[in-house]
């Protein structure tokens, strides 16, 4: 049974937070049935509404589901969403995305393009690291090599690919030329990458156990699989956070998470499900914020083998489904219909583009077309996400009524992402928020790691080519737009859903962003919050 983790009271007392000792805080709630993880949006009773002028001082404990013992606080290693928000709290990043996924500068005051697209010259604000040592360009190489180091598996390595970091050169102590393989209109994208966080010239693994960043909050104390606590930096850039404290804490089961809540050892509980929040919001006990449109929700059809190299069959399955339906079954209504494209909402979203509904009759023609009238396939799913066992089941449903069989197999949490990456014809997946150009490049492309659909065009690949060397914005949308109406058309990612990530505060937390999907600038940005 899973705990929250415990610091004895001699050192500032976090109480042990065993699940079972929380049972009389949790009467009356359901334990929550798995769903899904979403993105940006406003929830009812939004935190810091009515909540006066930001106050200054007090600890605020953030429960989040780590990794174990082998949690660290180097920031190139971080994967899961313990980790960011931790990074987030103790470093910074040349950039970060905005709500519309666009690039904003963070450690960067500006970039600028040479004409070819094939320089970028990043002129640094002037910032600290918490030993009061300046953050300088030659810290920027340092961290970008470091994570660009081919023996190590740093989380941001295929981020910073197009970059020439060998020939990239400090040409002032506040500026850095970054020579790029080949044009990258983009380019700020990879500035803003998951995990690419500054740090001082010449930190080793070993200096992760006391870490020193330039982010809001100074490190005090870690217990890997614990806890995490850090203070307010003064001296930050950005202006100094409200809270005097923040502690990152473990509760790897969302009821210990909730339960935490409610029972007011903690302020903050990331990763609710729908059930959770319907069980709560408007009760008066705590808030539900709902952060909409984080995570992409899709089957994704492999276009390089039958049936699916049928553009017709992929067509039939678009129309197969009943997206409303799947939002409402697969993640209890928390989240928004999709349109078979990445990213809705986002910076050059291509939302000119009809809503796709339900058509079986339409399905049936184009099945009997192909020669794939009585087509029986499998569907692979599993446990791994919270609502790709309903979802598949509910699409099974729906693909009877066009005369399709679907045999539904679900896979194992641990292989099924590697297992399905290559194998198998259709199966459920999902995508947490990106730009659409990083959509693009990691997944859509000939030479894509992560191509679940197989897709691979020369001719789509040289679309994207011709983006990334377009200077004018416009035109570079012009071009996205092609792409994203060339994979509405037959593409392999049928999307049905947009999920809501849920987070839960007490009510006496505000400032929490309610439109910043996970991973985001605003996400867990506790420099912002405070307590009322």
């Amino acid at each position: 049974m899973t705990e929250i983790p415990s610091r004895d009271r001699e050192s500032g007392g976090f109480p042990g937070l065993r699940r079972r000792g929380f049972i009389a805080a949790a009467a009356g709630v359901t334990a929550a049935s798995g769903l899904l993880l979403a993105g940006c949006g406003t929830g009812s009773g939004s935190p810091g509404a009515g909540g006066g002028p930001p106050r200054r001082g007090g600890r605020l404990r953030a429960a989040f589901a780590g990794g174990g013992a082998s949690e660290t606080l180097d920031p190139h290693l971080g994967n899961l969403f313990a980790d960011a928000a931790r990074a987030k709290a103790l470093y910074d990043k040349l950039a970060d995305c905005g709500t519309d996924m666009a690039a904003r500068p963070r450690l960067a005051a500006k970039w600028e393009p040479n004409d070819t697209l094939d320089r970028w010259r990043i002129t640094l604000r002037k910032a600290a690291f918490h030993d009061g040592r300046p953050v300088t360009a030659e810290d920027v190489l340092y961290s970008f090599r470091r994570m660009a180091d081919p023996k190590k598996a740093y989380r941001a390595k295929a981020s910073l690919e197009p970059i020439d970091l060998a020939a990239s050169r400090a040409v002032a102590p506040d500026t850095v030329e970054f020579r790029l393989k080949r044009p990258t209109a983009e380019f700020p994208n990879v500035l803003a990458a998951f995990g690419a966080y500054i740090i001082p010239k010449g930190t080793t693994a070993a200096d992760f156990a006391e870490p020193v960043g330039s982010g809001p909050f100074r490190f005090v104390s870690f217990t890997p699989g614990r806890s995490c606590v850090v203070k307010r930096n003064d001296a930050y850039w950005d202006g100094a956070p409200h809270l005097d404290e923040l502690e990152f804490v473990v509760a790897n089961e969302e009821s210990a998470r909730v339960n935490a809540l409610l029972g007011g050892q903690v302020e903050y509980a990331h990763e609710l499900t729908p059930t959770t929040a319907r069980a709560h919001e408007g009760k008066g006990r705590i808030e539900i914020v709902r952060l909409r449109n984080s995570a992409m929700q899709s089957f994704a059809m492999k276009t390089d083998r039958a049936p699916f190299d049928d553009k017709r069959v992929r067509e039939a399955f678009f129309l197969i489904a009943d997206r409303k339906e799947l939002v409402d079954g697969a993640l209890s209504g928390a989240g928004e219909i999709g349109n078979d494209l990445f990213g809705k909402g986002y910076e050059y979203y291509a939302a000119d583009l009809p809503q796709r509904h339900q058509d079986l009759d339409r399905a049936r023609h184009l099945l009997k077309r192909a020669g794939a009238e009585d087509l029986r396939i499998t569907l692979d799913t599993s446990p791994v996400a919270a609502g790709f066992t309903e979802a598949a089941g509910i699409f099974r449903d729906q693909a009877a009524k066009a005369g399709v069989t679907v045999r539904v197999k679900s896979g194992s949490k641990d292989s099924y992402w590697s297992d399905i990456l290559d194998s198998g014809t259709l199966c459920c997946y999902r995508s947490g928020a990106m730009p659409i150009e990083s959509h693009f490049s990691q997944r859509l492309l000939s030479g894509s790691t992560t191509n679940a659909t197989k897709w691979h065009h020369k001719d789509f690949d040289a679309l994207y080519q011709q983006a990334q060397s377009t200077k004018d914005k416009k035109e570079r949308a012009a071009v996205y737009g092609r792409m994203q109406r060339r994979l509405y058309t037959e593409g392999g990612f049928l999307v049905w859903g947009f999920a809501d990530w849920i987070v839960g505060t007490a009510r006496r937390v505000h400032g929490v962003a309610p439109d910043a999907p996970a991973n985001t600038l605003d996400w867990a940005r506790f420099d912002k919050v405070w307590l009322g």
